[in-house]
């Protein structure tokens, strides 16, 4: 996917076109689903359902695991690329979904930190779930 334009199409290098950021990502994402007419089923449920699906696949690689082998997983060269796999996936459909309904999935992120902050605060200040 890391093509260079040779002045008969739109089609540019994704890296000079858009960095390794969030909204760049999801730009990416865009193009590639609007290139193959996937906006069509594109919508917050599916989006958010597929998602749900990507992850649940994340879950099944730890599924029956000890603790103990759960924090061995990445050593295992096959169950770190499965791993990799879905954490890609997760990532791709929620970066999509928040694309498709308007979410800046930082500030989102930046503004719940900050509630949990106020509503778990460090401990010894009585206020937090000692």
């Amino acid at each position: 996917m890391n093509e260079k334009h040779d002045g008969t199409d739109d089609t540019f290098d994704t890296l000079d076109q858009d960095p390794r950021t969030v909204a760049g990502l999801q730009r990416r994402l865009a193009r590639f689903a609007e290139a193959r007419d996937w906006g069509q089923y594109h919508t917050p449920k599916n989006l958010a359902a597929a998602l749900s699906v990507e992850a649940a696949e994340l879950v099944e690689i730890f599924q029956w695991l000890t603790p103990e082998q759960s924090a061995r997983v990445m050593r295992d060269p096959e169950a770190a690329a499965r791993v990799e796999d879905e954490v890609a996936d997760v990532l791709a459909y929620l970066l999509q979904f928040c694309h498709v309904v308007g979410v800046d999935p930082l500030a989102a992120l930046e503004a719940k930190i900050e509630r949990n902050e106020t509503r778990f605060p460090k401990p010894g200040t009585g206020h937090s779930m000692e």
